[in-house]
């Protein structure tokens, strides 16, 4: 059923228990500024008081390992152990300031890493090489699997005792968790392979550990791809069993995304599973779809510039919540202009060039 009115984006809401000034969501964006073991800093606390103070209505954090020797990427947030708590209650504090909710992605990188590969072991559903990186990991064993499951669940209730509001999971962009619901990566023959059931298993033990320490009321959120875009991979058709089964776990809000950031601008009206990747809007055609499959919120993320395009979206759909990234690297206060008359659409030029090796921002309006 679609939302009749039209001045909604800016009123407050539930994403479960979790109360939202508005429908504007920072997606996870990896800074590359923590310290080496992924400790926070100035740099740190003023990007996300300035997020903060710009009027956007929940902040997902960067991603962070749930296991110190697991360091997909240098300057990523850690997230591994007590010793960050007192910083991020600093952290949750400044942002809760300006009635802005702040949760804390999680993450386990795996193969999809070029950095100190060799030096450390990364482990994967199977020995099959990640397209992008070329990278083979270590076929996890029972034990391996128990680990990784337990440390998620372990830094989710650290996320919950630094006064985060929320945990999103990151099971897209052929990270770990992908790959174990992709055909392509998970070759296992074990519980943990062949079925979807299967495939889902290692996914499923996260989410229901993680709900055994942090509680049935503290929010959890699941990122998700919608397809992996390639032959053989995890389809859309697995994708929507997945946000159904989520759903009937208790899952709090699914985030759509794909594996193809930094290059959707290019893809743009190709059709993958029968669906095509919007302009404005990447993914929003498998959002929509999932919107009205479920009955928990659904946040959307990739390609969006026009709030005129976000609000008609908004108001012919189920989906609640729209997500950015790259704009935010270039314009921090898009949020606020918008919301106080200038809706001329985002300054980003959707260019991808915000990864530096010193850190990532935006390259030209932002330096």
């Amino acid at each position: 059923m679609c939302k009749s009115n039209d001045n909604l984006l800016f009123q407050k809401s539930n994403l479960g228990n979790l109360e939202i000034k508005n429908r504007f969501v920072r997606s996870a964006t990896w800074e590359n500024m923590t310290t080496t073991d992924g400790h926070l800093n100035k740099k740190i606390y003023d990007i996300y008081e300035e997020l903060a103070k710009n009027d956007i209505g929940l902040i997902i954090t960067g991603y962070g390992n749930v296991v110190k020797e697991e360091q997909p990427n240098p300057g990523m947030m850690g997230a591994y152990d007590s010793s960050f708590i007192s910083e991020y209650k600093k952290l949750t504090d400044l942002v809760h300031k300006y009635d802005s909710k702040i949760i804390m992605q999680l993450a386990y990188g795996g193969t999809k890493t070029k950095f100190n590969v060799g030096e450390r072991i990364i482990f994967a559903p199977s020995s099959v090489p990640e397209k992008s990186t070329n990278v083979v990991g270590k076929t996890m064993t029972q034990s391996d699997i128990n680990y990784v499951v337990d440390s998620f669940a372990k830094s989710a209730k650290m996320v919950k005792d630094s006064g985060f509001d929320g945990v999103e999971i990151h099971g897209a962009h052929t990270y770990l968790i992908n790959q174990f619901l992709s055909p392509y990566y998970n070759n296992r023959t074990d519980n943990y392979g062949g079925s979807l059931e299967n495939r889902m298993r290692f996914l499923i033990e996260i989410y229901s550990k993680m709900r055994t320490l942090v509680g049935n009321e503290f929010p959890i959120l699941i990122k998700l791809t919608a397809t992996d875009f390639f032959e053989g991979g995890l389809t859309f058709e697995e994708t929507k069993l997945i946000c159904q089964k989520l759903e009937s776990l208790g899952i709090d809000g699914i985030e759509i995304s794909g594996n193809i950031h930094g290059k959707a601008k290019s893809m743009t009206g190709e059709i993958f599973d029968g669906l095509e990747i919007q302009e404005e809007g990447y993914f929003l055609e498998y959002a929509k779809i999932i919107s009205d499959l479920v009955n928990i919120p659904i946040i959307t993320v990739g390609g969006f510039r026009d709030l005129n395009s976000i609000e008609n979206i908004f108001n012919s759909t189920n989906i609640g919540y729209f997500a950015f990234s790259r704009p935010l690297l270039a314009e921090p206060n898009l949020i606020h202009r918008w919301k106080n008359g200038d809706t001329n659409p985002a300054k980003c030029v959707r260019c991808s060039k915000c990864r530096t090796p010193e850190g990532n921002y935006c390259t030209i309006f932002n330096k």
